[in-house]
């Protein structure tokens, strides 16, 4: 997982709530064997909607989306996070996101942003007003987001998240952070209760 810790790109306005994954990443889209996650980020709005958001010029490259809320609900589907990596979108500014979705995001290094009430109308009234001309920047470090058409805002997220993200870490990673404490614990354990190591698996 790629390491996070400053992004700066064209932010897109897609002000909708309830954007499921099926809309972000459309299940028939993901049947080939070699997916184009780049190709498959709203796959179908994209084909169906020529005026949508992303068809749009100023947004062809884009790097920080903000949307409204509920994001990503629906079911599980880490092709849906992966389609914003292909596109270079490394941060969600959304007014709150499925549970699922905000952890898969993690999971794959995409940082998910929710900012209070006034400063998410604030900050989607900037976006809407730059459109496209001047990107913004979103510092994990400092927890702050910079732009154009304001001062800069800051937003919560948990220490053990922002570590995650700063490091490139999964859940397999921050577990390998202790592999030192594991392996004594498992030391201990064989020397108090050598039985355990030798005992069979009645399942077999």
């Amino acid at each position: 997982m790629q390491p996070f810790s400053s992004h700066t790109g064209i932010a897109v306005p897609l002000l909708v709530d309830d954007l499921n994954t099926d809309q972000i990443a459309p299940v028939q889209a993901m049947r080939d064997l070699k997916p184009d996650y780049k190709k498959l980020l709203f796959m179908r709005t994209r084909a169906e909607s020529p005026d949508f958001v992303l068809n749009q010029p100023q947004f062809s490259n884009p790097g920080i989306l903000v949307s409204g809320m509920n994001f990503g609900a629906g079911s599980s589907r880490e092709a849906a996070v992966w389609g914003m990596l292909a596109n270079n979108i490394r941060v969600i500014v959304a007014k709150s996101f499925a549970d699922i979705y905000r952890e898969n995001c993690l999971q794959n290094g995409l940082l998910p942003v929710v900012l209070g009430p006034q400063d998410a109308e604030a900050f989607e009234q900037r976006v809407i007003a730059v459109n496209g001309s001047a990107p913004f920047t979103v510092d994990l470090q400092t927890q702050r987001i910079s732009g154009p058409g304001g001062p800069e805002l800051t937003f919560d997220i948990s220490a053990a998240d922002r570590t995650r993200l700063i490091e490139g870490l999964d859940d397999i990673g921050l577990t390998l952070k202790h592999a030192d404490e594991i392996g004594a614990w498992e030391q201990s354990v064989a020397a108090a209760q050598p039985w355990l190591q030798r005992a069979a698996d009645s399942r077999i």
